[in-house]
């Protein structure tokens, strides 16, 4: 059976006809427009030959609605701020132009199976049929449609080895089919990275086109997708082991060359993908023994260190520490990378340091390691502690609402003696926990713990966002005090390193993990009430649907509470992001007038790094933010803001306008 073409492009116009909607998000009429292009290589031919006046009316309606779009949000999704050697196109604008050159070339294209064609004869003597009218759903405000994206670009045809096969152009519709069917394959065998990796070698038309080349671009595209990866970041980076295992002879190369080319165009790369770029060569070294070349990068080491080469090259070794060891590292990079080579990961306990009798607390500090070595009880901590003085009376008076020395020589002495590894330093909060929470129950007390942890362990950047971590989860730190730290003044010099930025990210994490299992409970729990008829005493059916016992069936007053518990933890979730928001808005401001009153550039590397870090809250976060969109512009996006720091946040909503 065959199907009558004219039907093909009414269903065609059809969804075009959403795109014309009024008063629905861009996105919607994005992504109708986006479908109806989709279908174009595989029917544009055939409707041609047959109705080519209706699909040149198609193509001009297709024309004038990708001109009436807004691009507002194109910016926040490029992985290069500049489109030099390529340009970095919006996907709609990319597929658009391959469409019109694929029309040009009289809808012929070498990279669709057709096996159709065979059986010509047959299908043209075959029963014609009609598409029925499909009803397209108006718009809600509860759908959820795919996310605009820019096209990724990193190879053209001159970094392809010139004796194979050349790699189709950017705006020939073969580099769209090719990448589209590896994504598919990727989409197909995400789960299992050997399969993935097999099924890609094996694509199809892989004597036409530099394959390896094609494989790279495309999981790197994925990688480095903004707002976020379709799947694990850990999972490109086991494909991409497997590809050079199962390829040995050309894959490593092609990395290479990839890995060379995002170096060398890092300076303009976006800053979510810079943390992602660290993370994935991090991981790669540490499986194929750290090896590089090294020595090619020695001149990047003399640039400012703010610059995102030398800084890049840092990172990486000390992600590379996380998964190895220093002595390690130290061996596998040349001696002129010595200013970039992390410290050891070693506590820092000033309480026995050079100079420490001189210091306020040391004494006590000998006597409470001395108790807890002897197993002490948390009251025996306590009565330690006591002893010490509070700086803070001095000002505030014998009411002073917490005491600094003692949270200080406690949180140095409990996480020096736990240093030995992670455990121990778990084993310690959970131990002494009632003392955490007696010593560190405000948010200014949750700072001193936070300083604290942070001058024991300034030189284990993993240590300090595991115990953060753990502390944020058990609930020893409230989230705002963790957003505060990260802002405050004595963190400036780590401002723009990127483990203060997985710590904001894992905070922001916690709070939305809160808040949605707070959402799932509250919904379960209305279902059971409405099934039970509101009524506690019903009979058990409702409980054995849900695997439940009579005891769990929840009340009125039971789902009342619950909703207060949301409300609240929605209102700590919106003022987390005030905080968040405010002091980007505060810093970025003061650093605007400072350059403005001093007659200095502003766009320096800080700037480049904070702007972009504003950038990456909003994308990683944009479903919880989105929530509270109306919330930030009358209170922080206002239009008296400047349009530098303005724009990051009207892209931010153009995503799903």
């Amino acid at each position: 059976a065959s199907l009558k073409a004219f039907t093909l492009l009414k269903l065609l116009e059809h969804m075009l006809d959403v795109a014309k909607e009024d008063g629905v998000p861009d996105v919607r009429k994005s992504w109708f427009i986006y479908a109806v292009l989709y279908c174009l290589p595989w029917v544009g031919r055939e409707l041609y030959e047959k109705k080519e006046a209706q699909l040149e009316l198609l193509l001009t309606t297709i024309e004038v609605l990708l001109n009436k779009r807004s691009k507002k949000h194109v910016p926040a999704l490029r992985v290069w701020s500049i489109d030099v050697p390529h340009v970095q196109e919006e996907y709609l604008d990319c597929l658009w132009e391959q469409i019109r050159k694929l029309k040009l070339d009289n809808w012929q294209e070498k990279h669709i199976l057709r096996p159709y064609l065979a059986f010509d004869s047959v299908l043209c003597e075959a029963l014609q049929h009609t598409l029925p009218v499909i009803s397209i759903p108006p718009h809600d405000d509860s759908f959820v449609y795919p996310k605009p994206t820019v096209v990724f670009r990193m190879f053209d045809y001159t970094d392809c080895p010139e004796r194979g096969p050349v790699l189709p152009g950017a705006h020939s519709i073969e580099r769209f089919l090719i990448e589209e069917q590896l994504h598919q394959i990727i989409e197909s065998y995400y789960w299992e990275r050997k399969p993935c990796a097999e099924h890609l070698l094996k694509f199809p038309y892989k004597a036409m086109i530099p394959l390896e080349y094609c494989i790279v671009e495309v999981i790197f595209a994925e990688l480095f997708n903004l707002p976020q990866p379709r799947f694990l970041e850990i999972f490109y980076g086991s494909l991409l082991i497997e590809l050079s295992k199962l390829q040995p002879t050309t894959m490593p190369q092609v990395l290479a060359q990839a890995t060379e080319i995002l170096f060398l165009r890092i300076e303009t790369m976006n800053t979510s993908c810079f943390d992602r770029f660290v993370n994935w060569f991090s991981y790669h070294l540490s499986n194929f023994q750290y090896r590089w070349s090294w020595e090619d990068w020695e001149e990047c080491l003399k640039l400012d260190h703010e610059h995102p080469r030398p800084k890049f090259i840092k990172e990486v070794l000390l992600k590379t520490m996380r998964l190895s060891y220093h002595q390690r590292i130290r061996d596998i990079v040349p001696r002129s990378y010595d200013s970039v080579l992390p410290a050891r990961a070693e506590p820092f306990y000033k309480y026995t340091a050079d100079g420490a009798s001189s210091l306020p607390g040391t004494a006590v500090a000998q006597q409470l390691m001395q108790s807890i070595k002897n197993r002490c009880s948390p009251e025996d901590i306590l009565s330690v502690l006591k002893e010490l003085p509070n700086p803070l009376e001095d000002d505030e008076g014998p009411g002073a609402r917490y005491n600094p020395l003692k949270i200080d020589v406690f949180v140095q002495t409990i996480f020096f003696l736990g240093s030995k590894s992670f455990s121990h330093s778990f084993a310690a909060i959970a131990k002494f926990n009632q003392v955490f929470k007696l010593l560190a129950d405000s948010e200014e007390a949750q700072l001193c713990v936070l300083r604290s942890i942070y001058e024991l362990w300034r030189n284990h950047q993993q240590m300090v966002c595991v115990l953060i971590d753990k502390m944020l989860k058990i609930q020893l730190l409230d989230c705002s005090a963790v957003a505060n730290w990260i802002f405050s003044k004595e963190m400036s010099h780590d401002f723009t390193k990127m483990y203060i930025w997985e710590i904001l990210h894992l905070t922001i994490q916690k709070m939305s993990k809160y808040v949605s299992r707070l959402t799932r409970e509250l919904k379960e729990a209305r279902e059971k009430l409405a099934r039970s008829g509101g009524n506690t005493s019903s009979g058990d059916e409702s409980d054995d649907s849900m695997g439940g016992r009579r005891d769990d069936k929840p009340t009125e007053e039971m789902v009342e509470r619950m909703e207060e518990r949301l409300e609240t933890a929605q209102g700590d979730q919106k003022n987390l992001f005030l905080i968040i928001f405010q002091r980007f808005i505060m810093i970025l401001s003061e650093h605007l007038v400072r350059c403005d009153t001093d007659n200095k550039e502003f766009d320096n590397y800080w700037y480049r790094w904070t702007i972009g870090r504003l950038q990456q809250v909003f994308l990683a976060h944009h479903e919880q933010v989105q929530m509270y969109s109306g919330t930030l512009e009358t209170l922080l996006f206002t239009q008296d803001l400047d349009p530098h720091i303005l724009d990051i946040f009207h892209q931010f909503v153009a995503l799903s306008a």
